[in-house]
């Protein structure tokens, strides 16, 4: 579903990120971990085309991200807040995505009522504009948006950050359904590395923009993995 080749991001002389191949097959849902400055959100904004890279490239469903834009249609994203039309209300946004997306209103409706445990009444209805939202709410109508129109990709970059727990485990069987009901291909960072062992097949460590574990086992051997990396 993914494929990196030789990827790599440059800044001057200093090599931010090198990934000489990584493959992500559809349906897998994917973990990415590391310290800060790990190079983790810089390999989602070459993924997505946010950034170029410096060599290499990226495929998504076989298409080079940096030639076409028919791969966008099948992939959701959400990384942070800079990706929304903050200066609307949660309502006004989504109805903005549907225009984009060419959905009907009944689509838009049936989408949201499927997050509205996670919304917890705090996001629909309501007339604060996004960007006045708090934290954990802002992150909620952007993990929302990013699976409008059934992607088969979602990427999302640490969509637990600032959830309160009942959200961080609503937000666990949402992606576990999406996973068993639409195999969706998940691409997921996260600093809490108890939720990513929890609903991750692969979970791949990064340090200093290069990848040094590349984790396919039980949710207990890749707990103890990184626990003995982190507690070095």
């Amino acid at each position: 579903m993914i494929s990196i080749n030789n990827l790599e991001k440059k800044y001057g002389s200093d090599t931010v990120l090198s990934v000489p191949e990584l493959d992500i097959p559809k349906g897998q849902c994917f973990g990415l971990v590391g310290n800060n400055g790990a190079g983790k959100t810089t390999l989602f904004r070459l993924i997505l085309d946010l950034i170029p890279a410096s060599e290499g490239k990226v495929e998504i469903a076989e298409m080079n991200v940096a030639e076409h834009e028919s791969w966008k249609k099948i992939v959701g994203s959400y990384l942070d807040e800079h990706m929304l039309l903050t200066f609307l209300t949660p309502d006004e946004y989504f109805n903005t995505l549907v225009k984009i997306y060419g959905l009907s209103d009944e689509d838009l409706s049936k989408h949201l009522d499927k997050y509205e445990f996670l919304f917890n009444g705090e996001i629909r209805g309501i007339k604060k504009y996004i960007r006045d939202l708090s934290k954990g709410n802002i992150k909620k109508v952007g993990i929302a948006a990013a699976f409008l129109g059934n992607p088969q990709v979602v990427i999302l970059d640490e969509p637990f950050e600032n959830l309160d727990p009942t959200s961080q485990n609503r937000l666990k069987t949402i992606i576990m359904n999406e996973l068993k009901d639409n195999s969706t291909t998940f691409l997921i960072s996260s600093h809490d590395l108890a939720h990513v062992t929890d609903i991750c097949d692969r979970i791949v460590l990064l340090e200093r923009g290069m990848v040094i574990n590349d984790l396919k086992a039980s949710s207990e051997e890749m707990s103890q993995a990184l626990s003995d990396y982190f507690n070095r």
